[in-house]
């Protein structure tokens, strides 16, 4: 029995309260059980050919409500540029669909559900009775307290020093304890890997000075990727212009993902 697999079968014992009291505590805004020091804990290793410096940054994104189209480009790119499964269900990103209508009622639909190619099409409605429709990108929202990273019995989760949280693939033993912690519904199990996968803001295109690939594929760049330690970023100046919004902001997570324009139905 190798390492991995003695830990993933130590792990099923491990009561499942002890999950959900982690999650309670941190939404609570108490202190949780003591983590690794920072300087411990892995970070991006930097790029040999423009001396990428983790430290040096600390990235975050912005999503301008008003702009965007629906066009469901940003999952399409997200998913051949990071090897998602093709299967539907499965997303690092993905845009849902709002509809308000006169009676107060409030639908929302998946549009990145359909083919790889072909946003997904919903009954049409009688336009006299709709108030407003409107598109919400959602993504792993790189949480400054992120749940994920508590809850991981083996400290696959971890956050690099340029603030992406991503998963160490090869410590993952597919636990599925992030995933329930997530309160954004953004991580899922690969199917082939039978690890826990999620969006990393394309990191591996951060170290070679590349935006994000949701963000380069944006006909009306509604998404607005940048450093929030830079005064000349677009995403400084961005947060500067606009007032933001961030999802659940009641749960303490404090995510990096900014949005403008956001209507208070959307959760």
């Amino acid at each position: 029995m190798n390492k991995r697999e003695f830990l993933k079968g130590a792990v099923v014992f491990i009561p499942a309260a002890g999950v959900l009291g982690a999650v309670a505590r941190h939404a609570a805004g108490k202190e949780t059980a003591a983590k690794e020091p920072a300087a411990k804990q892995p970070a991006a290793a930097p790029n040999a050919k423009n001396g990428y410096e983790p430290s040096a940054h600390y990235y975050g994104m912005g999503i301008d409500i008003d702009k965007c189209i629906g066009c469901n480009l940003c999952a399409v790119a997200c998913k051949v540029e990071n090897d998602v499964p093709d299967e539907p269900f499965y997303f690092r990103t993905w845009v849902e669909r709002y509809t308000i209508t006169r009676d107060g009622e409030v639908s929302v639909g998946n549009i990145s559900l359909g083919t790889a190619r072909e946003p997904m099409r919903e009954p049409v409605q009688d336009a006299r009775e709709v108030v407003r429709t409107f598109f919400v990108p959602k993504l792993c929202n790189q949480c400054q307290k992120p749940p994920c990273v508590q809850v991981c019995p083996v400290n696959a989760t971890f956050t690099t020093q340029d603030g992406v949280v991503i998963i160490d693939a090869e410590r993952c033993i597919g636990c599925r304890y992030c995933i329930q912690a997530c309160p954004y519904g953004q991580r899922y199990l690969h199917p082939k890997t039978r690890v826990a996968d999620k969006c990393t803001f394309c990191l591996h295109r951060l170290v070679k000075g590349l935006q994000p690939a949701c963000v380069e594929v944006c006909p009306t760049q509604a998404r607005i990727f940048g450093d929030l330690r830079s005064h000349a970023s677009r995403l400084v100046r961005f947060r500067r212009l606009n007032k933001l919004h961030v999802l659940k902001p009641q749960l303490n997570t404090d995510p990096k993902v900014y949005y403008a324009n956001l209507d208070g139905e959307v959760r």
